[in-house]
């Protein structure tokens, strides 16, 4: 009996051998990115799967309880005449999806992924670059965007920092292909401690120096790469207090940076758009460009309102004691608006926290403000938001930018139908329409003195003033979430 059983035990052993190795022979061979796996090439970098349990991501719609899955953004689908792709131009963050850690000020970093080996070498950062495009492809977004030293190592030299970059990005270069675009490049000018009085505001000519140096090679690899755009964060251009700053000659100084930086776009035949990114504190106590009003206003005074557009953190907005809406209609009606990163705070947070957005109502209005816009084109929504520091597993990054994803586009959705009812744009209409008259008409034209305005005045005596109806104006927004 117990030879019998054994004899049908091997039997059965030997059936799933062959089954097992016929299933393996079949399936694509993936290797996980991890530092103890086996899965260098013939150049002795990694190559595998980073994410080998994470599928493409699809649209399964609103009723889909999957959480990798899509359940209000169709990239296909036509919105008021356009691909939802189109109106969103989504975009990847290298910085906060691949060198976030979740460290802060209380607290050592959270995270290590599953490739990193705890270095910042120049082959670990091929190895991010080629997890980052892993990323972008089961995502299916095709824009990401990048800070110079996010991507590669600096140097002791310059020049030794100038080579580090050029490898990755002709690797870089070489993932992108046809089907991944750079939505846009800058330069990290806050991060290393010769920055720490400003980099075009530093009061030291050496510094103000090399950051020319670091932001030309900086427009040269965005050029190189197609981006469409170009970012200023001037991070450190401010102060922490007036006792011993210059206030007048940092302002200008940072103008004749920009300056060169214009002239520089246009040597090297770069077509994008220079964008600036307004936020009001945070290193420094008070930061130049403090929100877009202030950055037009700078734009203005010196000449460069024609050569710069705004890129719009809703973070930052909030920071400076605006809504991210306001913040977008202040740049989008002085035709500054470029391109927006999606990110929030939290209200009860006094910082840059960087979050995700999730809040529908405010996703809502910024694509409101979108819509009139006629989109972002050649910018795009990049996701400038990291992980909560407690979010460790992979998937996280995944399910982080979905949620962002579909936020937006439900804010998409939603106003369009406030669009297409109507009843909004009509309310508002409706409360100018005294001005819809020849007085009205010449006030706006500008051909109405003051006289003729007198005269109306005591024609007409006391005005009536009817109700703004603000409450009406919230029940209809209400009613399309």
């Amino acid at each position: 009996m117990i030879e019998r059983n054994l004899g049908k035990c091997l039997l059965l052993l030997l059936c799933l051998n062959v089954v097992s190795n016929i299933v393996t022979a079949a399936a694509p061979p993936t290797c996980p990115a991890d530092i103890g796996s086996d899965c260098g090439g013939d150049s002795g970098e990694w190559e595998g799967e980073f994410f080998p349990g994470i599928p493409k991501i699809k649209y399964e719609g609103p009723s889909s309880k999957n959480p990798l899955s899509f359940k209000w953004y169709n990239a296909e689908e036509e919105i008021l005449g356009k691909k939802m792709k189109d109106w969103m131009r989504f975009s990847v963050a290298f910085w906060h999806t691949f060198r976030g850690t979740g460290a802060d000020p209380f607290g050592a970093p959270t995270k290590l992924w599953p490739w990193e080996d705890g270095t910042n070498s120049l082959a670990m950062a091929k190895r991010r670059l080629r997890a980052n495009f892993e990323f972008l492809e089961k995502l299916g977004v095709d824009r990401w965007c990048f800070h110079d030293r996010d991507i590669a190592p600096e140097g002791k030299t310059l020049e030794e920092t100038n080579a580090n970059l050029d490898e990755v990005v002709a690797l870089a270069k070489e993932l992108q292909g046809n089907k991944i675009h750079l939505l846009w490049g800058t330069a990290q000018l806050f991060l290393q401690p010769r920055y720490m009085h400003g980099a075009a505001t530093s009061p030291e000519l050496g510094v103000y120096a090399y950051a020319a140096a670091q932001v030309k090679k900086a427009l040269e690899v965005t050029h190189y790469l197609g981006g469409e755009n170009y970012v200023f964060w001037g991070g450190r251009e401010g102060y922490q207090s007036l006792l011993n700053t210059d206030m007048e000659r940092e302002l200008d100084h940072m103008a004749r940076f920009m300056e060169t930086a214009v002239a520089y776009k246009k040597k090297i035949g770069f077509n994008g758009t220079l964008l600036i990114e307004p936020k009001p504190q945070e290193p420094t106590k008070h930061q130049y460009d403090w929100d877009a009003a202030t950055s037009a206003n700078f734009l203005r005074k010196y000449g460069l309102i024609g050569e710069f557009k705004l890129n719009i953190e809703c973070n930052h907005a909030t920071l400076a004691g605006h809504s991210c809406h306001h913040e977008l209609e202040t740049a989008r009606i002085n035709g500054l608006l470029g391109n927006i990163d999606a990110n929030t705070g939290d209200p009860q947070v006094g910082w840059d926290t960087d979050q995700f957005l999730m809040d529908v109502a405010e996703a809502t209005l910024v694509m409101q403000t979108v819509i009139k816009n006629g989109g972002l084109a050649p910018g795009g929504f990049n996701f400038d938001a990291k992980l909560r520091r407690e979010s460790t597993d992979v998937e996280d990054l995944f399910i982080a930018h979905i949620a962002g994803m579909d936020t937006l586009a439900r804010g998409l959705r939603n106003a369009a139908k406030l669009i297409e009812d109507g009843s909004l744009s009509e309310l508002v209409k409706k409360r100018y329409q005294s001005f819809d008259t020849e007085l009205g008409a010449a006030i706006e034209a500008g051909k109405a003195d003051f006289e003729l305005l007198e005269k109306k005045a005591l024609e007409w005596g006391e005005p009536k003033v009817p109700s703004g109806k603000q409450e009406l104006a919230e029940m209809i927004f209400q009613s399309a979430l």
